[in-house]
């Protein structure tokens, strides 16, 4: 019988004291790492393996971690790229997702929330062009017709509910990854922009609404997995 592939993780960090204890860690929970500790010969490497996920260090020598990420982005929308960066200003967040980071951990962090964050990137499905994302606007869920464009949420009783830009928005997103994890900080800098304790407060209250409007098909559930993000589960 044919063994499973394990999944192949680029590491690009330059602490190496970090970057071994980060390897071992994951090489420990079934993952192959593979580890370079500057932007010229990480962006080689990734060309070169295509690797699964890759994790990088903001600050590099060579090449800076957005840098290489936009390099990336220039031909390769699908690979689940994670941040780690010992900066805390929101400004330096955003520029991550714009050089087309999926999710970012603060340095320092525990292994076991970089575990997790990089199952739930795994996870995901690939991601799409904007345009092709853009141009979805009808999501079939469980009873419900969703219109993301004339934000509407119709059960197949008839009723339906008029959502407001934002709370479309958002149920968009659970729709294009449903069943998978999306992480609080991905979701809150899609929608938000930032992941202030504000927006994440408000992103409770417009969760809690979709979740309300959810209810009528019991085999939809939006689910809150603690210290981790949330699912949108559809039964088959």
């Amino acid at each position: 019988m044919e063994l499973a592939r394990k999944p192949y993780i680029l590491l690009v960090e330059d602490e190496l004291i970090l970057a071994t204890l980060i390897k071992d860690n994951l090489v420990k929970n079934g993952y192959f790492v593979h580890h370079e500790s500057n932007g010229q010969d990480g962006l080689k490497h990734f060309f070169s393996e295509k690797p699964d996920l890759v994790i990088l260090d903001v600050m590099l020598s060579k090449m800076d971690g957005f840098t290489i990420s936009k390099t990336i982005r220039n031909t390769d929308r699908k690979t689940p790229i994670l941040f780690l960066t010992a900066k805390i200003k929101t400004d330096d967040v955003i520029k991550g997702f714009k050089s087309g980071g999926n999710d970012y951990l603060r340095k320092p962090f525990a292994l076991e929330e970089l575990l997790i964050r990089i199952r739930a990137l795994l996870s995901q499905d690939r991601l799409a062009d904007q345009s092709e994302i853009d141009a979805i606007t009808i999501f079939h869920l469980g009873a419900f017709v969703f219109d993301s464009r004339r934000l509407r949420l119709t059960h197949q009783s008839g009723h339906s509910h008029k959502l407001t830009a934002r709370e479309s928005e958002l149920l968009k997103l659970f729709c294009l990854h449903a069943n998978q994890v999306l992480t609080k900080s991905s979701i809150l800098f899609k929608v938000w922009g930032d992941d202030s304790f504000f927006h994440s407060r408000s992103m409770d209250v417009f969760i809690s609404r979709i979740r309300k409007y959810l209810k009528a098909d019991p085999s939809i559930e939006l689910i809150n997995l603690r210290g981790v993000g949330y699912k949108l589960v559809v039964d088959a």
